[in-house]
């Protein structure tokens, strides 16, 4: 995973950008490898062919299309969707921190009950404190805020596109985690989601 976010130079970004925005992945790839031993054991799991036809394929092409590629500048894909400036990189790369900072910040307070795939855990415990009291998946609105920011940085259509695919990916997968907690906690889950949006705080 690494090595598909890390930034090689571009000419459309200033060296100093890139380096903010591969910063900011490398922080969330270390923390989620630290912390990816401490989760509490599996009672129910997503068989593996639906995770990687769901949810790593199009992680991985989503990932791909965000990246800076070399030649093909003709290509429409390579085409910009707003003008080259000063600020949009720099605005994008704070974008990533606050993502990722956001992400951490919910797989903290998630604690043991977090997993990488959709799973529900035993002992699984309902979390709604910390990120959760505003969006019942902060994880995925820090990631596809990194996501954006990356794309603005970069500035053309791939990295929307890119972003798009890992947003619907998401959506897959959110809506079975949903189902899953619906059945594990009953009502209370289903209150939960009354009051709380899944990705957007009042909007979605």
């Amino acid at each position: 995973m690494e090595a598909l976010i890390v930034f090689a130079p571009d000419r459309t970004m200033h060296l100093s950008i890139e380096r903010l925005i591969d910063a900011g992945w490398f922080v969330f790839i270390a923390y989620w490898a630290i912390q990816a031993r401490a989760a509490k054991s599996t009672a129910r799991s997503e068989p593996a062919a639906a995770r990687l036809l769901k949810y790593w394929l199009p992680l991985i092409v989503g990932t791909l299309l965000i990246l800076p590629w070399r030649g093909a500048e003709g290509a429409l894909l390579r085409a910009r969707f707003a003008p080259t400036n000063a600020w949009l990189p720099l605005f994008g790369a704070l974008l990533v921190w606050a993502g990722v900072l956001f992400a951490i910040w919910a797989r903290a307070t998630l604690g043991r009950n977090w997993s990488a795939v959709v799973q529900v855990k035993q002992g699984h415990e309902l979390v709604e404190r910390g990120p959760y009291r505003w969006v019942r998946h902060p994880i995925y609105t820090g990631l596809l805020a990194a996501y954006l920011g990356t794309t603005l940085a970069l500035g053309e259509w791939r990295g929307l596109l890119g972003t798009a695919i890992v947003g619907v990916s998401f959506w897959f997968k959110l809506r079975l985690e949903e189902r899953w907690m619906r059945e594990t906690f009953g009502a209370r889950y289903e209150d939960y989601m009354r009051r709380t949006k899944a990705l957007v705080p009042g909007l979605l």
